[in-house]
């Protein structure tokens, strides 16, 4: 089938390939195609709160021909494949675009199939996951129900979408059950992949006090590997002490899928080692063609892959091709900010910000986030979620 071509081309109508599109029309570029399929848009760190029971799923989306901005060319289509060498992104409807600059942002997708067992688990039978739209009110069903037993909450190794999703789950239902006069005869397990609570000690050693609250089992280094739906037992592969495995008994269980870029993106000639897309950390410009920018979940940059690290992404990539489009060297720089805004309680969050150096970086003016506060509990339940919807995604913060 016939081509069409474009100036601007971006893959994914996510948080970031909107953030960007909107940008670019503000700048005065008139000439983007947007590809994706999807009908509905998510705003997904709302999903937390939604598990815990904290605030209804349908406030977490909206229409998607609602949020393409104006004079864009959306193809409702996928993308499945790239030649940088001719500058062409091949469609799923046997079509294909070609470009002057590409930016790649799909995303990354959740790999139920990895953990044998969770597939069939999932969404019943007291084990669910707030990593999907659908699958968020059962875990907030699981968890009021439950009034004694076993719970485990678990995260995957490997890069995910708001590595802190898994822990903020364990806290809100923990709390609960302590409203509810019940965590004493719930025995309460968080299997992480990592040696500590949090990658910055300021923010590790605020949840080690939060976990000890609680009275909840940390298994650390290590990672559930299957799900026995009929012993209702899950295997946790011990890293640390050589890969040994323990079978966890559950009445409830929030598990994370493993995730992974795309795989007809993990599987180009855009993607390094890892599977993402192989840019660099500062200019968010590919390493081997020039014309090729990447941002949020499926770049190879070493943040977070958090919102937040796409709204100071956004403005970059913008600059940057907007620059390589005018002839010139992109100049902008991303310093690695992200942010995890971890719900400790029904009623209180911490706010991690850190960049590259893993070190704290507060954008809050005369307020310590270095602990956990109430206020940011209200700017997680409401102020973000307007600014995504009001301000970010129509390139204006």
């Amino acid at each position: 089938m016939a081509s069409e071509q474009h100036r601007v081309v971006i893959i994914g109508g996510g948080s970031a390939g909107i953030s960007v599109a909107a940008r670019l029309r503000r700048a005065g570029e008139r000439d983007i195609a947007l590809i994706d399929p999807a009908t509905t848009h998510y705003y997904q760190p709302l999903w937390t709160l939604v598990g815990g029971g904290r605030a209804p799923v349908e406030s977490s989306a909206r229409p998607q021909s609602t949020l393409i901005p104006q004079g864009v060319d959306w193809l409702q289509v996928a993308a499945v494949g790239v030649d940088p060498d001719n500058r062409t992104v091949h469609l799923d409807d046997g079509r294909s675009v070609t470009y002057d600059v590409l930016v790649v942002c799909p995303g990354i997708q959740l790999d139920w199939a990895k953990v044998p067992g969770l597939p069939e688990a999932v969404g019943r039978d007291g084990v669910s996951s707030n990593y999907g739209y659908e699958l968020a009110p059962a875990t907030w069903k699981f968890i009021r129900d439950l009034r004694s037993g076993t719970a485990v909450f678990t995260m995957p190794a490997g890069p995910i979408k708001c590595a802190g999703a898994p822990q903020k789950i364990a806290y809100l239902a923990a709390d609960y059950w302590r409203e509810q006069g019940v965590l004493d005869r719930i025995d309460v397990h968080l299997v992480l992949p990592t040696p500590g609570m949090f990658g910055v000690k300021e923010f590790s050693d605020v949840l080690d006090g939060v976990v000890a609250r609680y009275g909840i089992t940390v298994h650390f280094q290590s990672e559930a590997v299957a799900v026995d739906t009929g012993n209702r037992e899950i295997t946790v592969v011990d890293h640390a002490a050589g890969d040994t495995e323990t079978r966890l008994p559950y009445d409830l269980a929030h598990l994370v899928p493993p995730q992974s870029a795309p795989d007809w993106l993990s599987g180009s000639v855009l993607a390094g080692p890892t599977g993402y897309v192989e840019v660099d950390k500062h200019t968010l410009r590919h390493t081997r063609h020039p014309e090729v920018f990447a941002l949020g979940d499926a770049g190879s940059t070493p943040n977070s892959k958090t919102g937040a690290a796409v709204r100071r992404q956004a403005p970059v990539v913008t600059a940057n091709v907007l620059a390589v489009l005018a002839g010139r060297e992109p100049t902008a720089r991303y310093d690695g900010y992200a942010s995890c805004p971890l719900t400790t309680s029904r009623r209180t969050m911490l706010l991690a910000e850190f960049d590259y150096t893993m070190r704290p970086t507060p954008s809050i003016p005369l307020i310590d986030t270095v602990k956990e506060r109430r206020d940011m509990w209200y700017l997680k339940r409401y102020g973000l979620p307007a600014l995504y919807w009001r301000l970010m995604l129509r390139g204006r913060a």
